[in-house]
């Protein structure tokens, strides 16, 4: 057995199957969220997912795949399997035997179809070496695919709407059980009184680049002669957020 021609073939099966197998899984995925209402960044979206089923597809091919492909072709090589049909039959059964084994029939489904695709891929690479036929195509054909699928996505979705200050203030107010969430969720104040303190809270916004915001919520008190003031910044982008700065002595009322 030439183990080197054996290790470049069923690499080059891993990598085929993988990659057709995250890009059918992404295209479906992306063509549920479509339904659902997701208009943006579809292109970029298609790709994200195609890398996530990607990592989880390869290791499995890669460690459990190879490794059956290599036992039940070491079995061939010995004369039990004589037919390749048979071969690729029990490529799709061990890969159904690897679905069952997380009790999910989809997944199970998916495992002995790409299985079997794997099965017929390292066959087709077997001729192809025996008569000395470079093995390119199947390398260029996935990147190609998911290229063009990329490129269609991308072609359907909607130009994404502008990252306003409102929107960062929005962003930076969701939730509850935050720091944040008694102050205004919109740029303007509010007063109230608390535990006999006149107390004003602030949520200003500023702009210091394209689309990046600083979002600073000041609380301000007094009572009697006794007063303060503190502030707590945040810089949001269009999905992100982080800590600016604080300043000032936290709210006696607080504690």
């Amino acid at each position: 057995m030439d183990v080197e021609s054996l290790i470049k073939r069923k690499i080059t099966a891993t990598y085929v199957t993988t990659a057709v197998a995250s890009v059918i899984l992404a295209y479906w995925y992306m063509a549920d969220g479509m339904k659902a209402g997701t208009p943006y960044d579809l292109g970029k979206g298609f790709l994200s997912w195609v890398f996530v089923y990607s990592m989880y597809a390869g290791a499995i091919v890669l460690i459990y795949g190879s490794l059956v492909s290599v036992g039940i072709e070491y079995l061939q090589r010995r004369r039990f399997i004589k037919h390749t049909w048979l071969y690729v039959l029990l490529h799709g059964f061990f890969g159904l035997l690897n679905g069952l084994f997380f009790q999910e029939t989809a997944f199970a489904v998916v495992g002995m179809v790409a299985a079997s695709f794997y099965a017929v891929i390292d066959r087709w690479l077997y001729v192809r070496d025996k008569v000395q036929q470079s093995s390119k195509l199947f390398w260029l054909f996935p990147l190609l695919a998911c290229g063009l699928l990329c490129g269609y996505f991308q072609l359907l979705s909607e130009p994404v709407p502008p990252f306003s200050k409102e929107d960062a203030v929005e962003f930076a107010t969701d939730g509850e059980g935050t720091a944040t969430e008694y102050f205004p969720k919109y740029i303007g104040k509010a007063d109230e009184m608390i535990h006999g303190y006149h107390v004003e809270r602030e949520t200003s916004a500023k702009e210091i680049g394209k689309e990046t915001y600083i979002i600073t919520f000041t609380e301000r008190w007094k009572k009697g002669k006794e007063k303060g003031s503190w502030s707590l910044s945040y810089e949001v982008e269009r999905q992100s957020l982080t800590i600016y700065g604080d300043e000032g002595t936290y709210p006696p009322y607080y504690q």
